[in-house]
């Protein structure tokens, strides 16, 4: 599991957009956001990078925790 601080994220959209920008490098990422917590839980094969350029080509910025 990685986990990355995301600064932004404030409703339910915002939800949405990060498990989208996600999913679409691994449709089977599974994928926890605490907005409270401001950070992304992420379940997956995919390199730390990857992850984080695909949630901040959304607009947020995110680094690893």
């Amino acid at each position: 599991m990685q986990v990355f601080n995301v600064q932004g994220m404030t409703c339910g959209h915002c939800v949405k957009a990060v498990t989208r920008a996600v999913q679409a490098q691994d449709a089977q990422a599974q994928v926890e956001v605490d907005l409270a917590g401001q950070q992304v839980r992420v379940h997956s094969g995919l390199p730390a990078e990857q992850v984080l350029a695909a949630i901040r080509e959304e607009g947020y910025e995110a680094q690893v925790a």
